[in-house]
């Protein structure tokens, strides 16, 4: 039957919007934009496996990926909203972009944070599952809190350490909640060595997509440059003075980016009557 993924909504908002937290994280991820999104959109804040209250997939590698993908489109399915829009970061941006690809009818807008489509070169895709091997085999060996020591100190997350020091508490609480296991596993089944090649598949993808960057995170902000020159259409931002977590570091200015993109009204209609008039579509939007 596959995972089955664990979910919470929030929000009172009719439009449906489905968040896909980062690696380490959780459905209460998000919760910092809670104030700012949660009067136009009805939340659906999903454990992805491996964390909070979602298990492992059946299968390892690159078909455990695939199998996460499934219970995304499984879940929207149950829940019955009809089309619904589509926010991840990280680990979730890439769960996000994979099921757009494999069930566009699914979904309506598309939101990427610091995401990648992937690792075009079996060579990188090699040397990055042997990496996420190794840490997996640390987290395994040392526990959580050693892990959660190692990973807060790599230099992606520099502007997390400018947050407040009770968000930075509420933070490491929620990354030291995770299991060993369950950590691990992720890495085995949703990592970036495993995840498909989805750089061929962007220029077919139809779906609005904002691609969201902290300016400060240059590899992430040069990786969304190159998706926004495939995608037929995008809206891209880089939030000045933010690392790799702009949800975090700067919630009010990012729900402003995020609602302006979703009240954007992509194609509008005609305004006289005309049997050469033809509807407009949008185009690349960048800053």
């Amino acid at each position: 039957m596959g995972v089955t993924l664990a979910y919470e909504t929030w929000g009172e908002g009719p439009r449906p919007l489905v968040l896909l937290h980062g690696f380490t994280g959780s459905r209460s991820s998000f919760d910092d934009l809670r104030p700012f999104l949660g009067r136009a959109v009805k939340a659906i804040a999903v454990d992805l496996p491996g964390h909070g209250a979602t298990p492992l997939p059946q299968h390892t590698g690159r078909e455990g990926f695939l199998e996460t993908v499934d219970a995304l489109v499984a879940l929207v399915d149950r829940l019955g909203h009809g089309p619904v829009d589509l926010l991840g970061y990280s680990q979730g941006a890439r769960v996000a972009l994979a099921a757009a690809v494999r069930a566009p009818d699914r979904f309506g807008r598309l939101i990427m944070e610091s995401g990648s489509p992937g690792l075009h070169r079996r060579q990188e895709r090699t040397a990055r599952r042997e990496a996420d091997a190794q840490l997996a085999a640390f987290i395994r060996a040392r526990g959580v809190d050693a892990f959660v020591d190692r990973w807060e100190a790599l230099p992606l997350f520099e502007g997390l350490r400018q947050l407040s020091p009770e968000r930075r508490d509420a933070l490491r609480a929620r990354r030291r909640a995770c299991t060993p296991e369950g950590l691990a596993g992720a890495l085995e089944c949703l990592g970036l060595g495993v995840q498909p090649d989805y750089w061929p598949e962007l220029h077919a993808q139809r779906l609005p997509t904002l691609l969201l960057t902290g300016a400060k995170d240059a590899k992430f902000t040069q990786t969304a440059r190159r998706m926004a020159a495939e995608l037929p259409v995008v809206w891209r931002h880089a939030f000045a003075d933010c690392g790799h977590a702009p949800h975090l570091e700067a919630p009010e200015a990012y729900a402003r980016e995020v609602l302006g993109f979703l009240q954007t009204p992509w194609y509008e209609a005609p305004q006289f009557d005309s049997p050469a008039a033809t509807v407009a579509g949008a185009g690349r939007m960048g800053s």
